[in-house]
Protein backbone atom coordinates (compact mmCIF):
# COMPACT_ATOMS: atom_id res chain seq x y z
CA UNK A 1 0.00 0.00 0.00
CA UNK A 2 2.79 2.35 1.00
CA UNK A 3 4.54 1.65 -2.55
CA UNK A 4 1.15 2.30 -3.89
CA UNK A 5 0.73 5.66 -2.25
CA UNK A 6 4.16 6.74 -3.30
CA UNK A 7 3.10 5.77 -7.17
CA UNK A 8 0.20 7.76 -6.69
CA UNK A 9 1.80 11.07 -5.88
CA UNK A 10 5.01 10.59 -8.33
CA UNK A 11 2.03 10.63 -11.19
CA UNK A 12 -0.27 12.85 -9.77
CA UNK A 13 -0.07 15.36 -12.40
CA UNK A 14 -0.50 12.72 -15.06
CA UNK A 15 -3.47 11.37 -12.97
CA UNK A 16 -4.79 14.72 -13.24
CA UNK A 17 -4.27 14.93 -17.47
CA UNK A 18 -6.17 11.57 -17.90
CA UNK A 19 -9.00 12.25 -15.89
CA UNK A 20 -9.62 15.68 -17.49
CA UNK A 21 -9.56 14.33 -20.82
CA UNK A 22 -12.11 11.74 -19.66
CA UNK A 23 -14.47 13.98 -18.10
CA UNK A 24 -14.46 16.45 -21.01
CA UNK A 25 -15.30 13.09 -23.48
CA UNK A 26 -17.64 12.04 -21.05
CA UNK A 27 -19.34 15.21 -20.53
CA UNK A 28 -19.27 16.81 -23.50
CA UNK A 29 -20.52 14.22 -26.37
CA UNK A 30 -20.23 17.43 -28.98
CA UNK A 31 -15.82 16.98 -28.68
CA UNK A 32 -15.93 14.75 -31.66
CA UNK A 33 -19.40 15.01 -32.99
CA UNK A 34 -19.33 13.90 -36.58
CA UNK A 35 -16.86 16.01 -37.35
CA UNK A 36 -15.04 14.36 -40.71
CA UNK A 37 -17.76 11.58 -40.79
CA UNK A 38 -17.98 12.79 -44.15
CA UNK A 39 -14.81 11.94 -45.34
CA UNK A 40 -16.14 8.32 -44.53
CA UNK A 41 -15.01 6.09 -47.79
CA UNK A 42 -12.50 8.54 -49.64
CA UNK A 43 -9.82 6.57 -49.60
CA UNK A 44 -8.39 2.86 -50.55
CA UNK A 45 -6.24 0.05 -48.72
CA UNK A 46 -8.16 -0.64 -46.71
CA UNK A 47 -6.54 -3.31 -45.07
CA UNK A 48 -3.80 -1.23 -43.75
CA UNK A 49 -6.05 0.15 -41.08
CA UNK A 50 -6.91 -3.13 -39.45
CA UNK A 51 -4.32 -3.48 -36.17
CA UNK A 52 -2.22 -6.30 -35.62
CA UNK A 53 -0.99 -8.04 -32.47
CA UNK A 54 -3.31 -9.44 -29.27
CA UNK A 55 -1.46 -7.27 -27.06
CA UNK A 56 -2.38 -4.05 -29.23
CA UNK A 57 -5.96 -4.77 -30.01
CA UNK A 58 -7.01 -5.94 -26.20
CA UNK A 59 -5.79 -2.37 -25.11
CA UNK A 60 -8.33 -0.68 -27.74
CA UNK A 61 -5.17 0.31 -30.23
CA UNK A 62 -4.41 2.69 -27.57
CA UNK A 63 -0.53 1.83 -28.16
CA UNK A 64 1.69 3.71 -30.25
CA UNK A 65 2.94 4.89 -26.66
CA UNK A 66 3.38 1.65 -25.22
CA UNK A 67 4.69 0.02 -28.43
CA UNK A 68 8.57 -1.31 -27.47
CA UNK A 69 8.24 -4.68 -29.38
CA UNK A 70 8.07 -6.16 -32.86
CA UNK A 71 4.24 -5.09 -33.14
CA UNK A 72 5.97 -1.19 -32.99
CA UNK A 73 6.88 -2.20 -36.73
CA UNK A 74 2.98 -1.44 -37.87
CA UNK A 75 1.79 1.05 -34.89
CA UNK A 76 5.16 3.21 -34.31
CA UNK A 77 8.64 2.86 -35.67
CA UNK A 78 10.32 4.75 -32.64
CA UNK A 79 9.25 2.15 -30.10
CA UNK A 80 11.77 0.19 -31.85
CA UNK A 81 14.52 1.52 -30.41
CA UNK A 82 13.44 1.14 -26.75
CA UNK A 83 13.34 -2.59 -26.88
CA UNK A 84 15.46 -4.80 -24.81
CA UNK A 85 16.31 -7.42 -27.17
CA UNK A 86 15.80 -8.38 -30.54
CA UNK A 87 12.68 -10.43 -31.61
CA UNK A 88 10.61 -11.64 -34.00
CA UNK A 89 6.32 -11.57 -34.40
CA UNK A 90 3.92 -14.31 -35.80
CA UNK A 91 0.03 -12.73 -35.76
CA UNK A 92 -3.40 -14.23 -37.23
CA UNK A 93 -6.60 -12.41 -37.28
CA UNK A 94 -10.02 -13.83 -37.76
CA UNK A 95 -11.52 -10.57 -39.87
CA UNK A 96 -15.35 -10.62 -40.99
CA UNK A 97 -16.69 -12.62 -43.86
CA UNK A 98 -14.17 -14.90 -43.89
CA UNK A 99 -11.00 -12.97 -44.43
CA UNK A 100 -7.89 -13.45 -42.45
CA UNK A 101 -4.77 -11.27 -42.03
CA UNK A 102 -0.95 -12.44 -41.16
CA UNK A 103 1.32 -10.42 -40.26
CA UNK A 104 4.98 -11.82 -39.65
CA UNK A 105 7.91 -9.38 -38.78
CA UNK A 106 11.39 -8.46 -36.84
CA UNK A 107 13.76 -6.36 -36.10
CA UNK A 108 17.46 -6.48 -34.81
CA UNK A 109 19.44 -3.89 -32.65
CA UNK A 110 22.38 -2.75 -34.62
CA UNK A 111 23.65 -0.58 -32.18
CA UNK A 112 21.87 0.33 -28.87
CA UNK A 113 20.42 3.11 -30.12
CA UNK A 114 19.58 2.07 -33.84
CA UNK A 115 17.50 -0.83 -35.09
CA UNK A 116 16.16 -1.70 -38.35
CA UNK A 117 13.48 -4.19 -39.08
CA UNK A 118 11.11 -5.92 -41.49
CA UNK A 119 7.31 -6.77 -41.67
CA UNK A 120 4.99 -8.81 -43.95
CA UNK A 121 1.39 -8.22 -43.90
CA UNK A 122 -1.35 -10.03 -46.06
CA UNK A 123 -5.19 -9.93 -46.08
CA UNK A 124 -7.00 -12.88 -48.44
CA UNK A 125 -9.63 -14.92 -48.58
CA UNK A 126 -11.17 -17.82 -50.58
CA UNK A 127 -12.11 -16.78 -54.07
CA UNK A 128 -15.95 -15.62 -54.91
CA UNK A 129 -17.83 -16.15 -58.04
CA UNK A 130 -18.25 -14.37 -60.63
CA UNK A 131 -21.54 -13.15 -61.68
CA UNK A 132 -23.37 -10.92 -64.17
CA UNK A 133 -27.17 -9.47 -64.62
CA UNK A 134 -27.78 -12.94 -66.62
CA UNK A 135 -25.90 -15.14 -64.09
CA UNK A 136 -27.02 -13.88 -60.38
CA UNK A 137 -25.54 -17.11 -58.59
CA UNK A 138 -22.23 -17.82 -60.53
CA UNK A 139 -20.96 -17.82 -64.20
CA UNK A 140 -18.96 -21.06 -63.71
CA UNK A 141 -15.54 -18.69 -62.88
CA UNK A 142 -14.24 -17.41 -59.72
CA UNK A 143 -11.92 -14.39 -59.06
CA UNK A 144 -9.64 -13.89 -56.41
CA UNK A 145 -8.80 -10.53 -53.96
CA UNK A 146 -5.95 -9.96 -51.77
CA UNK A 147 -3.80 -7.68 -50.24
CA UNK A 148 -0.10 -7.34 -49.54
CA UNK A 149 2.50 -4.85 -47.68
CA UNK A 150 6.24 -5.19 -47.40
CA UNK A 151 7.55 -2.52 -45.03
CA UNK A 152 11.03 -1.85 -43.93
CA UNK A 153 11.78 0.12 -41.01
CA UNK A 154 14.40 1.92 -39.13
CA UNK A 155 14.39 3.36 -35.28
CA UNK A 156 16.96 5.72 -33.60
CA UNK A 157 17.24 6.83 -30.07
CA UNK A 158 18.39 10.58 -30.16
CA UNK A 159 18.85 10.59 -26.28
CA UNK A 160 17.82 8.39 -23.30
CA UNK A 161 14.65 9.22 -23.24
CA UNK A 162 13.67 10.21 -26.90
CA UNK A 163 13.15 8.32 -30.37
CA UNK A 164 12.76 8.67 -33.90
CA UNK A 165 11.62 5.66 -36.45
CA UNK A 166 10.80 5.67 -40.12
CA UNK A 167 9.75 3.52 -42.11
CA UNK A 168 9.04 2.88 -46.02
CA UNK A 169 6.31 0.20 -47.29
CA UNK A 170 5.18 -0.78 -50.66
CA UNK A 171 1.72 -1.85 -50.79
CA UNK A 172 0.07 -4.30 -54.01
CA UNK A 173 -3.75 -4.79 -53.90
CA UNK A 174 -5.39 -7.13 -56.42
CA UNK A 175 -8.79 -7.95 -57.44
CA UNK A 176 -9.23 -10.03 -60.14
CA UNK A 177 -7.33 -8.50 -63.16
CA UNK A 178 -6.92 -5.19 -61.85
CA UNK A 179 -3.66 -4.63 -59.20
CA UNK A 180 -2.75 -0.95 -57.21
CA UNK A 181 0.85 -0.82 -56.04
CA UNK A 182 2.41 2.28 -54.40
CA UNK A 183 4.77 3.38 -51.91
CA UNK A 184 3.81 4.78 -47.81
CA UNK A 185 5.71 6.04 -45.33
CA UNK A 186 5.22 5.76 -41.91
CA UNK A 187 7.27 8.39 -39.13
CA UNK A 188 7.27 8.40 -35.52
CA UNK A 189 8.67 9.58 -32.43
CA UNK A 190 8.34 9.16 -28.55
CA UNK A 191 9.43 10.54 -25.54
CA UNK A 192 9.71 9.67 -21.86
CA UNK A 193 8.90 13.01 -20.03
CA UNK A 194 11.06 11.96 -16.98
CA UNK A 195 7.94 11.98 -14.56
CA UNK A 196 7.32 8.42 -13.30
CA UNK A 197 6.64 6.00 -16.57
CA UNK A 198 5.04 8.90 -18.04
CA UNK A 199 5.70 9.19 -21.67
CA UNK A 200 4.06 10.21 -24.84
CA UNK A 201 3.98 9.53 -28.71
CA UNK A 202 2.98 11.13 -31.94
CA UNK A 203 2.67 8.49 -35.13
CA UNK A 204 1.84 9.51 -39.24
CA UNK A 205 1.41 6.04 -40.92
CA UNK A 206 0.41 5.78 -44.60
CA UNK A 207 1.37 8.70 -45.86
CA UNK A 208 1.88 8.81 -49.56
CA UNK A 209 0.57 9.75 -52.93
CA UNK A 210 -3.06 9.01 -54.52
CA UNK A 211 -3.29 5.47 -55.71
CA UNK A 212 -5.37 3.97 -58.87
CA UNK A 213 -5.53 0.55 -60.08
CA UNK A 214 -3.66 -0.78 -63.23
CA UNK A 215 -5.51 -3.15 -65.97
CA UNK A 216 -8.17 -3.63 -68.06
CA UNK A 217 -11.53 -5.49 -67.84
CA UNK A 218 -14.39 -6.64 -70.26
CA UNK A 219 -17.85 -5.12 -69.21
CA UNK A 220 -21.28 -6.46 -70.86
CA UNK A 221 -21.33 -5.96 -74.54
CA UNK A 222 -18.03 -6.26 -75.40
CA UNK A 223 -16.96 -2.64 -74.06
CA UNK A 224 -13.69 -2.54 -72.24
CA UNK A 225 -12.49 -0.45 -69.28
CA UNK A 226 -8.85 0.92 -68.52
CA UNK A 227 -9.14 4.21 -67.15
CA UNK A 228 -9.95 4.11 -62.65
CA UNK A 229 -10.26 6.74 -60.64
CA UNK A 230 -7.63 7.43 -57.90
CA UNK A 231 -7.67 7.52 -53.87
CA UNK A 232 -5.52 8.42 -51.26
CA UNK A 233 -4.45 5.93 -49.17
CA UNK A 234 -6.02 5.30 -45.64
CA UNK A 235 -3.34 8.35 -43.47
CA UNK A 236 -3.64 8.23 -39.64
CA UNK A 237 -2.19 10.68 -37.37
CA UNK A 238 -2.18 9.67 -33.95
CA UNK A 239 -0.94 11.40 -30.60
CA UNK A 240 -0.83 8.92 -27.14
CA UNK A 241 -0.08 8.87 -23.43
CA UNK A 242 1.14 6.23 -21.59
CA UNK A 243 2.09 5.48 -17.97
CA UNK A 244 2.12 3.28 -14.91
CA UNK A 245 0.14 4.05 -12.25
CA UNK A 246 1.66 1.02 -10.66
CA UNK A 247 4.72 -0.42 -10.65
CA UNK A 248 5.98 -2.57 -8.39
CA UNK A 249 8.14 -5.91 -8.36
CA UNK A 250 5.38 -8.34 -8.89
CA UNK A 251 2.54 -5.86 -10.10
CA UNK A 252 2.05 -3.61 -12.95
CA UNK A 253 -0.29 -1.51 -14.22
CA UNK A 254 -0.31 0.51 -18.17
CA UNK A 255 -2.60 3.09 -19.12
CA UNK A 256 -2.66 4.54 -22.04
CA UNK A 257 -5.14 7.19 -23.84
CA UNK A 258 -4.79 8.00 -27.71
CA UNK A 259 -6.31 10.46 -30.03
CA UNK A 260 -6.88 8.99 -33.75
CA UNK A 261 -7.40 11.39 -36.49
CA UNK A 262 -7.62 9.60 -39.78
CA UNK A 263 -8.37 11.25 -43.10
CA UNK A 264 -11.24 9.42 -43.74
CA UNK A 265 -13.29 9.80 -40.87
CA UNK A 266 -14.41 10.99 -37.89
CA UNK A 267 -11.39 11.72 -35.20
CA UNK A 268 -12.20 8.87 -31.82
CA UNK A 269 -10.23 8.24 -28.80
CA UNK A 270 -8.91 4.92 -27.89
CA UNK A 271 -8.36 4.05 -24.11
CA UNK A 272 -6.38 0.94 -22.84
CA UNK A 273 -5.14 -0.69 -19.84
CA UNK A 274 -3.24 -3.58 -18.91
CA UNK A 275 -2.58 -5.74 -15.58
CA UNK A 276 0.64 -7.88 -15.54
CA UNK A 277 1.53 -10.20 -12.47
CA UNK A 278 5.61 -11.13 -12.23
CA UNK A 279 5.88 -10.42 -15.79
CA UNK A 280 4.01 -13.59 -16.56
CA UNK A 281 0.36 -13.00 -17.02
CA UNK A 282 -1.58 -9.96 -18.24
CA UNK A 283 -5.57 -8.84 -18.55
CA UNK A 284 -6.09 -6.40 -20.73
CA UNK A 285 -9.21 -4.24 -21.88
CA UNK A 286 -9.49 -0.91 -23.97
CA UNK A 287 -12.61 0.78 -25.41
CA UNK A 288 -13.08 3.39 -28.42
CA UNK A 289 -15.26 6.81 -27.95
CA UNK A 290 -16.63 7.94 -31.26
CA UNK A 291 -15.22 5.37 -33.32
CA UNK A 292 -17.82 3.56 -36.21
CA UNK A 293 -18.50 0.21 -35.15
CA UNK A 294 -16.09 -0.58 -32.56
CA UNK A 295 -16.54 -0.82 -28.73
CA UNK A 296 -14.50 -2.43 -26.33
CA UNK A 297 -11.81 -4.86 -26.25
CA UNK A 298 -10.39 -7.41 -24.17
CA UNK A 299 -7.64 -10.43 -23.99
CA UNK A 300 -5.04 -11.87 -21.83
CA UNK A 301 -1.10 -12.70 -22.56
CA UNK A 302 1.47 -14.77 -20.73
CA UNK A 303 5.46 -14.61 -21.18
CA UNK A 304 7.71 -17.66 -20.91
CA UNK A 305 11.34 -18.18 -20.44
CA UNK A 306 12.50 -19.89 -23.24
CA UNK A 307 16.39 -21.29 -23.89
CA UNK A 308 16.77 -18.91 -26.64
CA UNK A 309 14.73 -16.18 -25.07
CA UNK A 310 11.38 -14.90 -23.74
CA UNK A 311 8.23 -16.40 -25.57
CA UNK A 312 5.07 -14.14 -25.87
CA UNK A 313 1.54 -15.88 -26.49
CA UNK A 314 -1.37 -13.14 -26.37
CA UNK A 315 -5.13 -13.09 -27.35
CA UNK A 316 -7.70 -9.88 -28.52
CA UNK A 317 -11.25 -9.97 -28.78
CA UNK A 318 -12.71 -7.05 -30.48
CA UNK A 319 -16.48 -6.09 -30.43
CA UNK A 320 -18.47 -4.41 -33.22
CA UNK A 321 -21.85 -3.21 -33.35
CA UNK A 322 -23.57 -4.68 -36.39
CA UNK A 323 -20.62 -6.54 -37.91
CA UNK A 324 -20.21 -9.20 -34.94
CA UNK A 325 -16.73 -10.00 -33.05
CA UNK A 326 -13.18 -10.58 -34.04
CA UNK A 327 -10.26 -12.76 -32.33
CA UNK A 328 -6.62 -12.26 -32.80
CA UNK A 329 -3.66 -14.34 -31.78
CA UNK A 330 0.13 -13.40 -31.59
CA UNK A 331 3.51 -14.57 -30.97
CA UNK A 332 6.56 -12.82 -29.70
CA UNK A 333 9.93 -14.75 -29.60
CA UNK A 334 12.35 -12.64 -27.71
CA UNK A 335 16.03 -14.05 -28.76
CA UNK A 336 18.69 -13.16 -26.16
Amino acid sequence: MRSFIKNLMKNKLTYILLITILFTVKSNAQLFPTLGGQRAGISTLQFLKIGIGGRATAMGDAFIAVADDASALYWNPAGLAFAKQNEVMFSHNSWFAGISQEFVGGFYKLTQNDVVGISLTSLYMDDMKVTDEFNPFGTGQYFSYGDVAVTLSYSRKMTEQFSVGASIRYVEETLDRLKMRGVLIDIGTMYWTGLGSTRFAVAITNFGNELAPDGEVTLWGGRTNNEWQAFSPPTMFRIGFAFEPLHTARNRITTSVQLNHPNDNSENISIGAEYSYAKIIALRGGYKINADEQSFTAGAGVKLPLGIGNVSVDYAFASFTRLGSTHRFSIIVGLY
